[in-house]
């Protein structure tokens, strides 16, 4: 029996990642799917398991555990080292935040991709009502704090990004599709929502679209599933 390997996640991530990305496969009868920042192989396992025909690759392969496919070394900042239009999938779970060149990270999702084909990517979500308390008060969203300069691993969280520029870095990149979904609510942001009305008001004030930011599930969500279709 093959033994369960400890994920590099927040707890119940991989679960309910799992459960989107489901969703988003059942357009396919087999897709082949790229892990992209495999970590110790995880989430490669419970994809394996359940049948998906999966490749996975990380900067640092070392620490790799998943024995029955191999992890290949890639810088996903750079060129990735596969041909163009080969997967009909690609996942990320919990590597953005950790990347410093997204629009090549789009680009080189968008190649390798076969037309039609998902990206799909969880991250901290830096909109909610507790990230935006947290930034008042500190300067720093959830799930972020002060960087090590010194360090130079990958495993730092370097870029907070929201979902206007994911969007507008996946849309420059040749996606076209996109849709945003929320793990959980947290109930921490949930007993700020007494604030949504002042926000609302401020964006009218303003003339900030609403929407773009401040759905209920943006306020209040912990992290986000986002997917681009090619």
């Amino acid at each position: 029996m093959t033994q369960d390997i400890k994920a590099i996640a927040i707890p119940g991530i991989h679960q309910r990642f799992f459960k989107a990305f489901q969703a988003a496969a059942g357009r396919y009868d087999k897709p082949r799917v790229l892990e992209v920042g495999a970590g110790h192989g995880a989430f490669t396992q419970k994809l394996w398991q359940e049948g998906y025909d999966v490749t996975a690759c990380d900067l640092f392969p070392e620490i790799y555990q998943f024995a029955e496919t191999p992890c290949i070394k890639v810088d996903i900042t750079k060129e990735l080292p596969f041909p163009s239009e080969v997967f009909d999938m690609a996942v990320a779970v919990e590597v953005m935040e950790h990347v410093h060149n997204h629009p090549v990270f789009f680009a080189e999702c968008e190649r390798i991709l076969k037309k039609g084909g998902v990206l799909m990517v969880s991250t901290p979500n830096i909109l909610s009502l507790k990230s935006r308390i947290r930034f008042l008060f500190s300067g720093f969203f959830y799930s972020f704090k002060p960087l090590d300069h010194a360090r130079n691993d990958g495993l730092q969280h370097i870029a907070s990004l929201t979902i206007d520029q994911y969007r507008y870095l996946a849309t420059r990149a040749g996606f076209s599709g996109f849709e945003v979904q929320v793990d959980k609510r947290q109930k921490s942001s949930r007993f700020y929502s007494f604030l949504i009305p002042f926000i609302r008001l401020y964006c009218r004030l303003k003339s900030i679209p609403f929407e773009v930011h401040n759905r209920y599930d943006y306020l209040t969500g912990r992290v986000l599933f986002l997917s681009f279709v090619k």
